[in-house]
């Protein structure tokens, strides 16, 4: 029987490549003090600020539904027709 391939699986070897659990909340013992990384502040920022502006950006997107557009349409096609008066004229 032939396979693909003819090199053979190589254990691994080492320490692994994680940290054991310790039963501690994020792994600090109670009465010790948490000591930020570095780039949590950043991420935090970052990620608020992202989502911040996002939400701005929505709220103030156009509107380009077809709806919107019909109606205006057909508003501008009556007013035309004569059939609507035009509201800009006084």
């Amino acid at each position: 029987r032939r396979t693909f391939t003819t090199t053979l699986p190589r254990p691994s070897g080492g320490e692994p490549h994680y940290e054991p659990p310790s039963g501690w909340l994020w792994g600090i013992q109670p009465g010790q003090k948490y000591e930020s990384e570095g780039w949590e502040n950043v991420f935090i920022y970052g990620f608020m600020g992202s989502f911040g502006l996002l939400a701005v950006a929505y709220a103030f997107k156009p509107d380009t539904s077809i709806q919107t557009w019909a109606i205006e349409e057909a508003r501008r096609r009556l007013e035309k027709e004569g059939i609507l008066p035009d509201p800009d004229a006084e």
